[in-house]
């Protein structure tokens, strides 16, 4: 067995033995299969252990497994940095006759990449996997170049399950509130869950996602507007959005900006997967409305890095963005259901499935309650039907027909 290994890999590291089964198992059908496999999503989330996670799969399933892994980040592979040397490089080191794959590590650093990756998968000399950071480059360089030719899987930063399986906890209100609190980086297992441990970490990832992806993929020019309006978004999580009364809040500010930069910088902030623009819904119709859309974070814990890491003030906004996650992590589609003139704070859809929910910090009172329920209750189908609380004490968890769960509950129920 040839082995290529081009990283720094430590051979007891505590993340690499950690599985994250959702992904290994949506990617692994698609092994020997001639198309390019991308993972895709925001840097630190976790795309290269899951790359490596596969190569070890694969040398054990076929001990003549030629592995040809590249990291664009690291010193040794800088000077590869277009199509052409990429090309020579990974010639160099196919063996004929054997069974090559090759996996290359933030692919979008390297110029007209695409270029290479289609001469390869044409000749079928290897079997190709690589992770990219910015959507556009991928999206866009690829389907133009390989259309039919690829599959994305998006990666995203850690589960709450998974949260607690890295950091060997149980789960407890002190368990939560830390997720809340710091996030999913899976990086953060080797660090002491402490603020001024995580949160320097956390700094450190956000500026480098900020240069590398946003700044410079982008060419933003104005990098003030562009960290005041993440910290706009930041406090204003949950929230519907329109670029005009961004730009008019801006305004305010004396921070003259238009509409229109603002939705160039939105799109290369979504670009960079920092946060996810969540469309509203028609329930009941076909119509997805072109403005009035929320934002989420990816990571929570950079959320909290940009707008201060007390959660208290901002938990019903936390919360939200992390019932948000839950559904994308478990491969839905999530919208802003809007129903009349009543709003819905998800939708989601998966297949052909399809649930509701709501977030309310409680349902004690009874004003509230009749509002949270009474809202899905007016949704004439029999699809699953949810509200989530952070902490009320629940006495059963059905409410004609809804359920009504804890969020820590909500969170590790699979769905």
């Amino acid at each position: 067995m040839k082995f290529y290994i081009f990283l720094h890999r430590k051979k007891n590291c505590r993340m690499e033995n950690i599985k994250r089964v959702f992904y290994l198992d949506q990617i692994r059908p698609f092994i020997d299969k001639p198309i390019i496999k991308v993972l895709s999503g925001q840097r630190r989330v976790g795309k290269s252990y899951i790359m490596m996670q596969l190569s070890d799969e694969i040398c054990i399933q076929n001990k003549d497994a030629n592995i040809i892994f590249i990291n664009c980040e690291l010193e040794e592979f800088r000077q590869i940095n277009t199509s052409k040397l990429l090309y020579t490089h990974i010639q160099s080191k196919i063996i004929k006759g054997s069974s090559n794959y090759l996996f290359i590590d933030e692919v979008q650093e390297i110029e007209s990449f695409q270029d290479c990756l289609r001469s390869l998968l044409a000749e079928g000399v290897c079997d190709i996997y690589c992770t990219g950071s910015n959507a556009h480059i991928l999206s866009g360089e690829l389907a133009t170049f390989l259309s039919g030719r690829f599959i994305e899987f998006v990666i995203h930063s850690l589960s709450y399950t998974e949260f607690l399986q890295f950091h060997k906890l149980e789960n407890s209100q002190d368990s939560l509130i830390k997720y809340l609190l710091y996030g999913g980086m899976p990086f953060l297992i080797h660090l002491e869950l402490t603020s001024n441990q995580v949160f320097e970490y956390i700094k450190n990832v956000y500026s480098t996602i900020l240069l590398k992806d946003v700044v410079e993929k982008e060419k933003i020019r104005n990098i003030s507007f562009l960290e005041n309006l993440v910290r706009y978004i930041a406090n204003n999580v949950g929230s519907l959005f329109s670029a005009n009364n961004i730009s008019k809040y801006l305004k305010s500010q004396h921070l003259k900006m238009s509409p229109q930069l603002v939705l160039n910088y939105l799109k290369g902030l979504t670009n960079a997967y920092i946060i996810h623009k969540v469309p509203r819904f028609e329930i009941g119709g076909l119509k997805i409305f072109e403005i009035g859309e929320k934002y989420y974070f990816e990571d929570l814990g950079i959320r909290n890095h940009i707008f201060g890491s007390s959660i208290n003030s901002d938990i019903h906004k936390i919360m939200e963005n992390a019932i948000y996650l839950n559904l994308i992590q478990s491969g839905y589609t999530v919208y802003v259901g809007k129903f009349g003139s009543k709003e819905i704070d998800f939708v989601a859809e998966k297949n052909e499935n399809k649930i509701y929910i709501q977030s309310a910090l409680t349902v004690i009172d009874e004003k509230t309650k009749n509002r949270e329920f009474g809202n899905l209750m007016e949704i004439r189908d029999n699809y699953p039907k949810f509200v989530i609380t952070l902490n009320d004490m629940i006495i059963g968890n059905d409410y004609k027909g809804i359920k009504h769960y804890n969020l820590s509950d909500f969170l590790m129920m699979p769905i």
